[in-house]
C-alpha cells in the first residue's frame, strides 16, 4: 500500500509539473497535443536543424516559419518574412511561407471546364479564385505523418485531405509535403498530390518570401537575380494570363543575365509579378536551375531547381505587414519565387496541363541550395 501511494504521488507531481511548463510553453504544449491527438491536429512547431542551418515549420499551412543559415563571416540571420508564432499565421493574408492549393495563382472567373463539366470555384479575388479559394491549403492544419529531427537529413511530412467540392474543387484529393535538409545546406522541398476518385487540377505552390540580407534588413531592391527563362506568359489587367506568350530579351522582365531586381523595377507599375516559362535544360535530368539570387552584402547565395515548367517571380509590390520581433514588412521587403504550373492552365487548352486523373500522382519538387561567396 505504502508503495502505491508514493507511486501515486509521483504521478500527480509529474503531472502537474508538466502542466506548469506545457502552459508557459505554448508552442511546446500545441506539439505535444497533436502527436496524442492524430485525429483532431493541433498546431505545431516543428525545427530541422543540421550543421548551420536551421528551418523553423508549422502544420498550419505547412508553413516555412524561418530559414536561419550563415553570411560570408558565419553570421546567422534568418532570412525568411513571417510571424514570431505559429498561432499569428491563422489570421494572415499574405501566405506567408506557406504551402498553396488545390490550385495556386489565378483562375479567371473563379470556374473552369472539364469534359462538359463546369466547376464553379469561390471567387477571393474579385470574380476570380486566387491561390485555392478563400480557404485553401495555406488556412487549414495539416497532419504531421512523420518527424524525425535527429535524422541523418532531418525532415518533416505534413499531409492533408481535401474533400470532394472543398473550395468548389472536383474529387477527394490526398496531398503530402516533407521538408528535408539535404546535402549540408539543402533545403528539399517535395509536394506530392493523389487525387482518389475523380480528376482534379492540382498546381501547388510554396509561397516563401525571400531576404537574403535578413527578413529584418530592408527592401530587396539590391538582390541580383537571375531567372533562367527565356519567356513570360503575360497578364491582362486583373494579372490573369492572356494566353500568349512573350520573349523577355529587352524588357524589364528580363533577368537571362544577372542584374539586381531594382535596376528596372520602376518601367512596371507596382513591380515583379509575373510568370515566367522556365527554360529546361534537359542534362539536368528531372529537376533543371530556375533562378539564383545573390545579396552581395550579407554575401548569401539561394539557387533554386525544380521540376515544373513555370515560376511566378514576384517583389512582394504592395505588402504592409507587421512580423517578427515588430519589425513592420512594406513593399519590396522580400521576394518571392514560386515554381509552379503556369496560372490559369485550366482555361487555357495551349498551356501545360495541370489535370491529374485517379491513378496518377503530382509530384512537385523543389531544392533551394544556400551557399555564401567565397
Amino acid at each position: 500500500m505504502a508503495n502505491n501511494m508514493i507511486l501515486l504521488c509521483l504521478t500527480l507531481f509529474c503531472q502537474s509539473l508538466i502542466s506548469r511548463i506545457l502552459a508557459t510553453n505554448p508552442e511546446i504544449s500545441q506539439i505535444s497535443s497533436h502527436q496524442h491527438q492524430k485525429n483532431h491536429p493541433e498546431i505545431g512547431v516543428y525545427e530541422l536543424k543540421k550543421g548551420n542551418i536551421s528551418v523553423k515549420l508549422t502544420n498550419y499551412g505547412a508553413i516555412v516559419m524561418s530559414v536561419i543559415i550563415p553570411d560570408k563571416h558565419g553570421k546567422l540571420a534568418d532570412v525568411v518574412l513571417g510571424y514570431d508564432l505559429a498561432r499569428d499565421y491563422v489570421n494572415d493574408t499574405t501566405y506567408f511561407g506557406a504551402i498553396v492549393g488545390r490550385v495556386a495563382n489565378r483562375i479567371s472567373g473563379a470556374q473552369f471546364t472539364y469534359k462538359g463539366v463546369i466547376y464553379k470555384l469561390i471567387p477571393n479575388d474579385g470574380k476570380n479564385s486566387i491561390h485555392g479559394g478563400p480557404k485553401g491549403f495555406s488556412r487549414v492544419i495539416w497532419d504531421v505523418d512523420q518527424y524525425y529531427p535527429n535524422d541523418p537529413s532531418p525532415y518533416v511530412r505534413f499531409s492533408y485531405f481535401s474533400p470532394d467540392g472543398e473550395q468548389g474543387f472536383p474529387g477527394n484529393l490526398k496531398v503530402k509535403v516533407t521538408y528535408k535538409i539535404v546535402e549540408g545546406r539543402h533545403l528539399s522541398i517535395a509536394m506530392e498530390a493523389e487525387p482518389l476518385n475523380k480528376a482534379s487540377p492540382v498546381n501547388l505552390v510554396q509561397h516563401t518570401y525571400w531576404n537574403l540580407g535578413g527578413h529584418n534588413s530592408g527592401n530587396i531592391l539590391s538582390h541580383e537575380v537571375q531567372i533562367f527563362a527565356s519567356q513570360i506568359t503575360p497578364v491582362d489587367d486583373q494579372l490573369i494570363p492572356t494566353g500568349k506568350f512573350e520573349q523577355v530579351k529587352g524588357t524589364p522582365f528580363d533577368f537571362l543575365k544577372s542584374h539586381a531586381v531594382g535596376n528596372k523595377i520602376t518601367d512596371l507599375p507596382g513591380g515583379y509579378d509575373i510568370n515566367y516559362v522556365v527554360d529546361v535544360a534537359k542534362k539536368h535530368g528531372p529537376m533543371t536551375r530556375v533562378a539564383v539570387v545573390n545579396e552581395r552584402k550579407s554575401g548569401r547565395i539561394m539557387e533554386l531547381w525544380a521540376n515544373k515548367p513555370g515560376v511566378q517571380f514576384y517583389t512582394s509590390n504592395t505588402l504592409s505587414a507587421t512580423g517578427k520581433g515588430g519589425y513592420v514588412y512594406g513593399p519590396h521587403a522580400a521576394l518571392c519565387l514560386e515554381t509552379q504550373g503556369f496560372p490559369d492552365s485550366v482555361n487555357h487548352p495551349n498551356f501545360p496541363s495541370v489535370m491529374v486523373a485517379p491513378g496518377e500522382k503530382y509530384n512537385h519538387h523543389m531544392l533551394f541550395k544556400f551557399s555564401t561567396i567565397k
